[in-house]
């Protein structure tokens, strides 16, 4: 492995262990603060640490703002909608939960993509299957009900997934800096209208949690984006994915030392039935990433 390689692998498993990480701290966030005002809170950060560098890029003048102001308000809309989900969802469940059904937004995507007329595999399809039981042991209860923090969160894997098809669909054009910049400002002005609708934030209470709300929008929504833009760069697409997969079972750790070290309040730990789900999503999601093998025909020539 060439020495880039290592760096581009150390850099995007470093944004995998923070992306993991930030599903306690949108938990703990969630003790003082209600979703709309959190997600509200972690885009306006987010919106300060991209600042300068699309001052930079504008400063340059290669920047189309008219097609990265489309793109962005666009990307917003969706991204306000699953970072409330993924909020809300989490308000309402633990941790590990919340990470490994996020996941599934990795076999959501090719699911997705049939609507745009992308071929699907036989492989997501069987992946898509595998994840379901998987989903069934993490979520569902001997009655046979799914709870609402869980579906929640399995509402915001779509939409991330979502996410993903429309920034690929703005990707001619634009600028990944900019258009991220403006996606998280649209998605602070959607929040923090309905907040002040809804949640009628106090002072005191984003004092209480800044904590939170600093590593959710600096570390995990700022650095977080950057570390993965720059990792990604000249690294094998497949490689990064599998990488970045391990989000899931970081945030599951990390959920359970949480409670653990008295951080969070409310016990993170899973039951057998819930780990055995977790493994089997985790599994579809590393499988369905994996590139496919062809054998290739041989030619044999008798004299």
């Amino acid at each position: 492995m060439q020495r880039s390689d290592i760096k581009s692998a150390a850099l995007l498993f470093i944004t995998a262990l923070i992306w993991g990480m930030a599903f306690v701290s949108q938990s703990k966030g969630m003790e003082f603060v209600k979703p709309l005002t959190f997600t509200a809170s972690r885009n306006f950060l987010a919106v300060l640490f991209l600042l300068p560098l699309v001052i930079h890029k504008c400063l340059r003048g290669k920047v189309d703002l008219k097609a990265n102001l489309k793109g962005g308000t666009v990307c917003g809309v969706v991204l306000t909608a699953a970072d409330f989900c993924q909020q809300y969802g989490i308000m309402n469940t633990t941790v590990a939960k919340a990470g490994f059904i996020t996941a599934l937004y990795i076999i959501f995507t090719p699911l997705m993509g049939v609507f745009i007329h992308k071929k699907v595999g036989f492989k997501v399809w069987f992946c898509a299957a595998v994840a379901t039981v998987g989903m069934y042991f993490i979520s569902i209860t001997d009655g046979f009900s799914i709870g609402r923090g869980d579906l929640f969160v399995f509402l915001c894997a779509i939409l991330f997934a979502l996410h993903i098809l429309v920034i690929d669909g703005f990707e001619e054009g634009t600028d990944g800096v900019v258009m991220s910049f403006v996606q998280f400002a649209v998605c602070f002005v959607i929040c923090f209208v309905l907040a002040l609708i809804f949640d009628k934030p106090q002072v005191s209470q984003l004092r209480e949690g800044i904590a939170p709300i600093l590593y959710a929008g600096i570390l995990s929504s700022g650095i977080g984006y950057t570390l993965q833009t720059v990792g990604q760069r000249g690294f094998n697409p497949t490689a990064a994915a599998l990488i970045l997969s391990l989000e899931a079972v970081i945030a599951a750790v990390s959920g359970v030392l949480a409670y653990k070290l008295g951080i969070l309040s409310t016990d993170q730990s899973l039951t057998q039935r819930q780990i055995i789900g977790c493994i089997i999503v985790f599994a579809a999601v590393i499988f369905v990433q994996l590139p496919d093998f062809k054998l290739r025909e041989r030619k044999i020539s008798c004299d």
